[in-house]
């Protein structure tokens, strides 16, 4: 098992925002992570000792502790972005933004996680209209189907993120026997223009996010909230800002002013985030998040 003290980190924080689903409490306490080939149990001591009052930004100190061999440390140091500083982000929250300071004093620990693209292209697909526990549900149900299974160096079993050719043998009718309802032929449309090329998940790794973001838009089942989640958490472009029902309640609560009486919907909450977010240009998503967590916790 191998020690790190990391600032601005929390396992359960990062575990309830939204972004991940496949990192599952064990029953000692800790975490267990998979992705690609990779698994990993992670424990924290007392991750926050700083006392959490509205105003309180300041990053806390977690002594985190990874089981995992030790040649797949760097893997799990990047994906846990324990390179970025995230105290700097905390640090540009706007002090007169009393909303955004509580939520980034309740989620400063959470990060934003290096995750693989393709899992995130199908797993944002599928998310579409359910709570994350279904999510979760439904992911393992597709892993255990079609994935691989491997077993960890403590003897654990573990099934893999299934890829687009493993993928080639499901039916919609046989994604529809996993509970995914009318987003089977979204999964199974994307794992076809995945393996014909159509979808170039290597030229979209490549891309900025003002070109991901309508180059993802173009497929069948992705519209602009689930681009945006791919950009965010699958391209780790920490501007993105995904916008779903509880971040439109959020910026129409804490956000909106007279002057947006006369815009349409398809325009209002663009403009509320380029108003309100568009200081934090660079990392705006890095504040989603924060909010996202907020009002889940609340």
């Amino acid at each position: 098992m191998f020690s790190y003290t990391i600032p601005c980190f929390d396992l359960e924080q990062i575990a309830l925002s939204g972004q991940c689903f496949r990192m599952n409490r064990l029953p000692s306490g800790g975490y267990s992570v998979i992705s690609g080939q990779h698994y990993l149990e992670i424990f924290q001591d007392s991750a926050d000792t700083a006392q959490n009052t509205a105003q309180n930004t300041t990053p806390n100190m977690a002594q985190v502790f990874f089981d995992c061999p030790k040649e797949d440390l760097p893997f799990w140091e990047h994906y846990f972005d324990l390179e970025t500083d995230y105290s700097k982000y905390l640090a540009a929250i706007d002090p007169n933004d009393s909303y955004l300071l509580a939520a980034g004093a309740a989620g400063r620990g959470i990060r934003i996680l290096y995750q693989d693209l393709w899992e995130m292209v199908l797993t944002f697909i599928l998310s579409q209209q359910k709570t994350i526990p279904k999510i979760k549900e439904a992911v393992e149900l597709l892993c255990e189907r079609y994935g691989t299974r491997l077993t960890a160096e403590n003897g654990t079993s573990f099934y893999t993120f299934p890829t687009a050719k493993q993928l080639t043998t499901a039916t919609i009718e046989d994604l529809l026997k996993l509970k995914l309802g009318y987003r089977a032929k979204y999964i199974e449309r994307a794992a076809r223009d995945v393996r014909t090329g159509n979808l170039d998940l290597k030229r979209l790794s490549g891309m900025p996010y003002e070109d991901a973001l309508p180059y993802l838009m173009q497929f069948y089942g992705i519209g602009e909230k689930v681009a945006n989640c791919v950009c965010l958490f699958g391209l780790h472009q920490i501007d993105a800002f995904p916008i779903d029902t509880w971040i439109q309640r959020i910026l129409l609560r804490e956000y909106y002013r007279p002057e947006y009486d006369s815009l349409p919907k398809s325009r209002l909450y663009h403009q509320i985030i380029q108003d309100s977010f568009g200081k934090y240009q660079g990392y705006a998503g890095v504040m989603q998040q924060y909010i996202f967590f907020y009002e889940r916790m609340k």
